[in-house]
């Protein structure tokens, strides 16, 4: 999967979680850059992620997580 396809799809599962057509996530985006996401919404976000791109995440996975670039690295990684 090349990078754009990935951020492409990403941003896909985001905006469909948050029913928000305008959110554009990146590299940087955290929790606290978009209002809708709290710790609910961040449970959703991991489920459809896993389901969109056909990976499994550990507790301490998602644990480690501080931005969407660590999310999209490691579902790269997981895809190989």
């Amino acid at each position: 999967m090349t990078k754009t396809a990935l951020w492409d799809s990403l941003n896909e599962v985001f905006r469909g979680v948050m029913d928000d057509p305008s959110i554009v996530v990146g590299e940087s985006t955290t929790a606290n850059d978009i209002e809708e996401w709290d710790s609910l919404t961040h449970i959703l976000l991991i489920v459809a992620v896993e389901k969109k791109f056909l990976v499994k995440f550990t507790a301490s996975e998602i644990q480690s997580l501080q931005n969407v670039g660590q999310l999209a690295a490691l579902v790269q990684q997981k895809s190989l």
